[in-house]
């Protein structure tokens, strides 16, 4: 098992409009990728982390899963708008996926 996280940084003043639009991602874009609710959560930063830091974890059996479900995403239209409204109320640049092992 694996953890996929992909983590973005709002801008300042615009975190709630991120996190809307990240629970709107988990909820109609993320189930045609194969990221289903009961093995993905979403973070945001509290003590020690970035405030501005928001992150999706998904819960995976392996990086083939997690390339199938990259693949997928490419391919809903959906996504593509997604990510336009999104980026706004993103800090350029702090976009990034972080793979850890499940011991």
């Amino acid at each position: 098992m694996m953890i996929a996280r992909w983590s973005i940084d709002a801008k300042f003043g615009y975190k709630q409009n991120a996190v809307d639009l990240m629970q709107r991602w988990l909820r109609e874009i993320g189930p045609q990728a194969g990221f289903s609710a009961d093995k993905t959560r979403l973070l945001t930063g509290s003590v020690g982390a970035l405030e501005a830091t928001i992150q999706s974890e998904h819960l995976i059996e392996d990086l083939a899963e997690l390339s199938r479900a990259w693949d997928k995403i490419a391919s809903i239209p959906e996504h593509k708008q997604w990510s336009k409204d999104l980026e706004p109320f993103v800090v350029s640049g702090t976009s990034r996926w972080e793979i850890y092992r499940v011991l």
